[in-house]
């Protein structure tokens, strides 16, 4: 009997992030496990017979949530059992991750040769920030953790901040605003922001009358990728500018000294707020001529 073929996969899921180190796979021995470890252990309850092994897009940060993120995987399942169908490869991760809040949104069958980090055409983070509350216990109890309370009553100067997020725009050496600890400051620190803009935001609780004071905002960057932590630091400056504590100009100077020691203490934003909205990938990565079936 032919040994059965070995298949790749590319898999959408979501999480929420408040209770992970962060989406990467850590040591067993860690008390706080990462959303990698959680799904390779559902892919394991498969039963393949290679290693359940992931390879994610975009790494996110402890307490950092994803709307979508995305991982490869190759699954091969023993001599005579046929592929999974990208529809029962879903309900069956879903299946075995009951209990955490991760879910699998939706699998594509890829080319042996792709990979879901360098393959992605862009990234594309929401950042949600609220007004009108004095402290975090304020807030909606479905709200906790999920936005950066600005412990002010006093409203955003939100034009000032689109002003500041236009300079953002474009390519650029963003040094000043990559983290101290990045791991990898060998790369480029040469980006190009596609999309920085500040909209109206809504929570699910914001219409009941206890809440009518309460102001949400999103903060979306777009990049094909980004420096470590650049988007919490690039929205933490901009926070500042709507607070008035920065002006646009201050920002321009800030991303020509290209120095990440000039970056403003205590302006990082906290990680609550931060979710990787969306990967994008080419349509035709998914264009595989092999039939799949249950």
């Amino acid at each position: 009997m032919k040994r059965a073929p070995t298949v790749r996969y590319l898999i959408f899921f979501q999480y929420l992030g408040t209770n992970y180190s962060g989406v990467m796979r850590v040591p067993s021995e860690q008390p706080i496990p990462g959303v990698q470890n959680c799904l390779e252990e559902a892919v394991q309850r498969l039963r393949p017979t290679n290693e359940a092994k992931l390879w994610i897009s975009s790494r996110t940060d402890s307490g950092v949530h994803a709307m979508c993120n995305s991982a490869h995987l190759d699954i091969q399942r023993k001599e005579g059992m046929l592929p999974f169908s990208e529809e029962v490869l879903v309900g069956a991760l879903n299946f075995h991750l009951k209990g955490q809040p991760i879910s699998v949104l939706g699998v594509r069958r890829v080319a042996e040769n792709f990979h879901a980090r360098y393959r992605a055409l862009s990234r594309t983070y929401v950042y949600r920030l609220v007004t009108g509350c004095l402290r975090r216990s304020q807030l909606p109890v479905f709200e906790q953790n999920l936005c950066w309370p600005l412990a002010t009553n006093r409203a955003l100067n939100v034009g000032a901040m689109e002003e500041a997020a236009q300079v953002l725009l474009g390519t650029h050496d963003f040094s000043t605003f990559r983290s101290l600890n990045d791991e990898t400051h060998f790369r480029s620190p040469v980006k190009t922001l596609l999309r920085a803009d500040v909209t109206p935001g809504v929570s699910m609780s914001a219409q009941h009358d206890f809440h009518r004071h309460l102001e949400f905002w999103e903060i979306t960057f777009r990049s094909r990728s980004f420096l470590y932590k650049q988007v919490r630091r690039l929205t933490g400056a901009l926070v500042m500018v709507g607070q008035g504590r920065l002006t646009p100009r201050h920002i321009k100077e800030l991303l020509d000294m290209r120095d990440s020691r000039a970056f403003p203490s205590d302006s990082l934003a906290p990680p609550d707020g931060l979710f990787l909205k969306e990967v994008e990938y080419d349509e035709k990565d998914f264009e595989v001529d092999e039939h799949v079936v249950e």
